[in-house]
């Protein structure tokens, strides 16, 4: 497989210019968005996990926004000259691109990383999770028969048939560059594979509540946010930090939008419903919040769209603190806003540190005080952090699958992984008359 892409790869970066790249690339996206239907339902039928209205959404939002982000930018050769120093940069594919994909986004994140390699001129084979191999593979099967009109080179995208950890180790030992997402033992051994890799970190979102706002309104973002595709979203909302004095207001607000407050003579019963051995129980994993209420063995309301468990202690001391890949919030109080982000902060280190906390808040001086000491690498405002994290046409976050996590969750970026990053640079320098030489007495003064 990897000849092939090599031998592929040579041929598309010798052959195809920026325009046709381009026309490929928009190519991939709209097949996904074409086909969001049968590739959602594949999905859901075959992991068994998440909603498929959701991935439907999914299909589409994520094909929309990653090509409307890559439409406009260059790619290929000279991309850019500096009037001043006549620095020359030279845009240069990096070879073939191992694409780890999970279970969790079996459709969208090989798309991603297949609009991402083929906009910079590289071959990509993906590898995806072994429980959501026919997706994957149709997916990467739809995107082959529709840029097959380009005539790009056989053996430009491929994907591994019958994946398998052992085959994705060596996938990873033989290609030129890794791109991981899924879960922390894949991205460690990516990043043990002896090729440059770019991974991510464990998502465990914390979300500030200030006072003065509208809780319905945070209510409802946090809410859609956390039970979007059931909660499998490295980037959804896990636990809602509100101020004691407003308790009667929030919990309200969330009951109003569809959550259910366990009774605290069940919530032992839900949190060992949920982890087991300090760990998420794998048959909660996007699942519904009926679903889970059964298995913990409690009665919740017909209709009830999020399940709310408030928190006896924060990190290390109550598990809820972690990571809670289903429809469940925890919720903590707080009496200052520093008290607040210390939360945040303790639970972060816990689990998901430098993935992407959130706040809802008017305040401004709050919300720079709260971005400048949770160590994330996206802080979001007054918006969903599911579906906003990942990328938005009005927040300025580039569209993706793969949020790095920056060395707070061991990993070699602090910002959505995207076309850019897999390219070389080759940089022209030459001495310009136009930039004066400083004085050794005009640089120390």
């Amino acid at each position: 497989m990897v000849i092939r892409a090599r031998k592929a790869q040579a041929i598309f970066e010798k052959n195809f210019n920026q325009e046709q790249v381009d026309e490929i690339v928009k190519t991939v996206a709209k097949t996904v968005y074409d086909n969001a239907e049968v590739l959602s339902r594949l999905a859901v039928d075959e992991t068994e996990m998440g909603v498929y209205e959701d991935k439907v959404a999914k299909c589409k939002g994520k094909s929309k926004g990653i090509w409307y982000d890559l439409s406009d930018k260059k790619s290929m050769g000279v991309i850019s000259v500096d009037e001043m120093t006549n620095l020359i940069e030279i845009a240069k594919p990096i070879g073939v691109v191992a694409g780890i994909t999970p279970m969790t986004n079996p459709v969208v994140t090989p798309m991603s990383k297949i609009m991402f390699a083929i906009k910079t001129k590289n071959a990509i084979i993906i590898a995806p999770h072994p429980k959501a191999e026919k997706c994957s593979s149709l997916t990467v099967k739809l995107i082959n028969e529709a840029i097959a009109k380009f005539n790009v080179p056989e053996g430009l995208v491929q994907i591994v048939d019958g994946p398998s950890i052992d085959r994705t180790q060596e996938l990873m030992k033989r290609c030129d560059v890794v791109v991981a997402t899924g879960g922390m033992p894949m991205v460690k051994s990516a990043y043990s594979s002896g090729k440059p890799s770019y991974g991510v970190g464990a998502g465990n979102v914390q979300v500030i509540i200030d006072r003065d706002i509208n809780f319905l309104d945070a209510a409802t973002k946090i809410i859609a946010g956390r039970i979007f595709d059931n909660g499998i979203i490295c980037s959804g909302e896990q636990s809602f930090i509100y101020h004691e004095d407003d308790r009667t207001a929030v919990m309200g607000a969330f009951i109003e939008k569809g959550a259910y407050i366990v009774k605290p003579e069940d919530r032992d019963k839900l949190v060992n419903a949920i982890f087991v051995d300090g760990h998420i129980a794998r048959d909660v994993v996007g699942q519904s919040p009926a679903f889970i209420a059964k298995k913990a063995g409690i009665a919740i309301p017909e209709g009830t769209r999020v399940i709310v468990v408030e928190a006896q202690g924060v990190g290390v001391d109550d598990i809820i603190s972690k990571e809670k890949m289903c429809p469940v919030l925890a919720a903590f109080k707080y009496k200052t806003i520093d008290e607040a982000i210390t939360i945040a902060k303790t639970n972060l280190h816990l689990e998901g540190n430098g993935h992407t906390a959130g706040i809802h808040s008017n305040n401004q001086e709050n919300i720079l005080k709260a971005g400048s000491r949770i160590s994330v690498s996206r802080f979001i405002v007054n918006a969903p952090c599911a579906t906003t994290a990942g990328g938005s046409i009005q927040g300025g976050l580039a569209y993706t699958n793969t949020l790095g996590c920056g060395s707070w969750g061991n990993n070699s970026i602090s910002e959505n992984f995207t076309y850019k990053h897999l390219l070389n640079i080759t940089r022209i320098a030459s001495i310009s008359t136009k930039v004066s030489v400083p004085t050794d007495e005009e640089i120390w003064k």
